[in-house]
């Protein structure tokens, strides 16, 4: 795998695919009608505290549409702004793991038979990777090259416990040790400014994921979204959310320790600007990637530099 090129400042999602597959590849979101543990009443009804109704999917395509017809949708919607041919599967609303067996080999196979799907990506949680789920991602992998994306979040237990997580660090690493024994590339998601973690508390998390065997990482900002539990605590117990500066500080620095072959697949994220109550800075995308990547550069920034 190749690793940070001089003059970048961090592993980009991009670069990787460049490397990989010669080109930039387009990633098709996708809701194959999924729900979720935390909200079917297995480990809770309400899910996690800041998912919203569309469970992590606000920007998947129609789920009332087969996977043929989404991946149709997604490329007609790209048709503007990308001039190539070769996309990525990305699974992304709700756990993606959780269905039969032979539900899950019908949609996944849907989408990695296509000849313009390069890459099947699939998000979903540690806690829902049974052996024979394990072993159709294993038959899957052999075809075309599948990602697992892992919502760890934080590695602290009075984190996860206010977030609802709902599964414990033990389970993650197991999870990830199952999927690197079959040569699944792993994404793991970390949110920065979550309610009571210190700077250092964030740096832990960044710090144990370059212990692990994994290939990508995602940084998201907390975003406060309507019509979620967060934003009924955040509205009676009001904390601080990070300023545009303050933000690319505490990313900076996340950079600087993580390890310098971890793809970096998100900087920030983007909640859907109806249901968007905080903070309200990251409405625009491009305006505060070009900010970042100039910030990074007059700091003299660049992935793993602490390492």
């Amino acid at each position: 795998m190749a690793v940070l090129r001089e003059g970048e400042r961090y592993y980009s999602l991009n670069q990787y695919l460049k490397h990989t597959y010669g080109e930039k590849l387009y990633k098709v979101s996708l809701d194959a009608g999924m729900t979720c543990p935390n909200r079917d009443g297995t480990l809770g009804s309400r899910g996690c505290i800041f998912c919203s109704a569309g469970g992590s999917g606000d920007f998947a395509a129609d789920r009332k549409l087969s996977i043929t017809a989404q991946i149709e949708q997604g490329k007609a919607q790209a048709a503007g702004k990308y001039s190539g041919s070769s996309y990525i599967a990305y699974f992304q609303a709700y756990t993606n793991t959780y269905a039969p067996v032979s539900r899950l080999r019908e949609i996944f196979s849907e989408a990695i038979r296509r000849p313009d799907i390069r890459i099947l990506d699939i998000a979903t949680r540690p806690d829902c990777l049974g052996a024979d789920v394990l072993a159709l991602l294993d038959d899957l992998n052999r075809i075309k090259p599948v990602w697992v994306e892992l919502g760890l979040q934080t590695i602290h237990p009075d984190t996860a416990a206010f977030i609802r997580r709902g599964y414990g660090l033990s389970v993650f690493e197991e999870a990830v040790r199952h999927l690197r024994m079959r040569g699944i590339l792993v994404v793991v998601h970390t949110i920065l400014g979550l309610p009571g973690e210190s700077m250092d508390q964030q740096l832990a998390t960044v710090r144990y994921l370059n212990t692990l065997d994994i290939q990508g990482v995602k940084f998201q900002l907390l975003h406060i979204l309507k019509h979620t539990d967060l934003a009924a605590y955040y509205e009676e117990h009001p904390f601080h959310l990070p300023n545009m500066e303050e933000y690319f500080e505490m990313l900076g620095k996340c950079l600087c320790v993580l390890r310098r072959d971890i793809v970096v697949h998100r900087l920030t994220g983007d909640g859907p600007k109806p249901l968007l109550i905080a903070p309200l800075w990251t409405g625009n995308k491009r305006h505060v990637l070009n900010r970042l990547r100039a910030y990074l550069k007059e700091q003299d920034i660049w992935q793993g530099k602490d390492g």
